[in-house]
């Protein structure tokens, strides 16, 4: 088996060092190919209007001047371009992508291209308490379960034009209760906002900030699940159709006069 890995944080991050120790349960013969600089948040965005700047780090370990997009395509249509990768595995993310993190995530947005190329994909968190005041990130739960769930989602099969997206709870490995097959879920819509603030000059600038907010997780979903230690596996189809309404608008139009 032959295995891309990449990420949004960046070649640096320490989250791609575990992805890297969880793919080597699986095979030696891995490629790493992950942005030159953090990228979160960037979602499935290519770089048209800028050249992809490619270095190496080490064999077969590459810095790309770019997007997690841009490296699975550099990766899949160049360096691994005589044999192709069997399975992607996108992160592991520093933060969860659980709920609308999925439509701007780049841990996601790398999945999602491999999906799209044809071969199957895996993205992987590590959820964190965001609003901590310090920041502890339990890597050693994703390092710990991470290559159980891989194994298991390659033995069940990842269907074409599906990606994984697999979330570890926020807790010590020995702390999960199990692993949970979820929905995406969703949030209230005020946990965004917008923080005014002043530079030394006295000029208005801008931050996009976030909040607590009251809900509560729908019952299957992945929020739910990492609210309860479980691991969070979800299945994300290509496909964004909502076909009971192409079926309900069909209807109406063909009444319409």
């Amino acid at each position: 088996m032959r295995i891309l890995i990449t990420n949004d944080d960046g070649i640096h991050a320490e989250g791609l060092r575990v992805a890297e120790e969880i793919a080597r349960t699986l095979t030696d013969d891995i490629f790493v190919i992950a942005p030159e600089f953090e990228q979160s948040g960037v979602a499935h965005s290519l770089s048209l209007n800028d050249p992809l700047r490619l270095r190496e780090i080490s064999p077969r370990h590459f810095a790309v001047k770019g997007t997690p997009t841009d490296c699975v395509i550099m990766g899949v249509r160049k360096l691994m371009l005589d044999h192709p990768p069997d399975l992607v595995i996108s992160g592991v993310n520093s933060g969860q992508n659980i709920a609308e993190d999925v439509t701007y995530s780049g841990t996601i947005a790398g999945a999602m291209e491999a999906t799209i190329l044809g071969i199957p994909a895996i993205a992987l968190s590590q959820v964190y308490d965001f609003f901590a005041g310090r920041r502890t990130i339990h890597w050693e739960c994703a390092q710990a379960h991470g290559a159980a769930i891989v194994k298991k989602l390659l033995d069940a099969g990842i269907p074409r034009n599906v990606l994984m997206n697999v979330n570890f709870p926020n807790c010590l490995p020995q702390e999960v209760t199990g692993v949970a097959v979820t929905m995406q879920g969703r949030r209230s819509n005020d946990l965004m906002k917008i923080e005014d603030r002043k530079d030394g000059r006295g000029n208005a600038y801008h931050w996009i900030a976030f909040q607590r907010g009251n809900f509560t997780p729908g019952h299957g979903t992945d929020l739910l699940a990492v609210d309860e230690n479980r691991i969070s596996v979800t299945p994300l189809q290509l496909d964004l159709t909502d076909h009971p309404t192409v079926t309900r608008l069909a209807a109406f139009f063909e009444e319409s006069p």
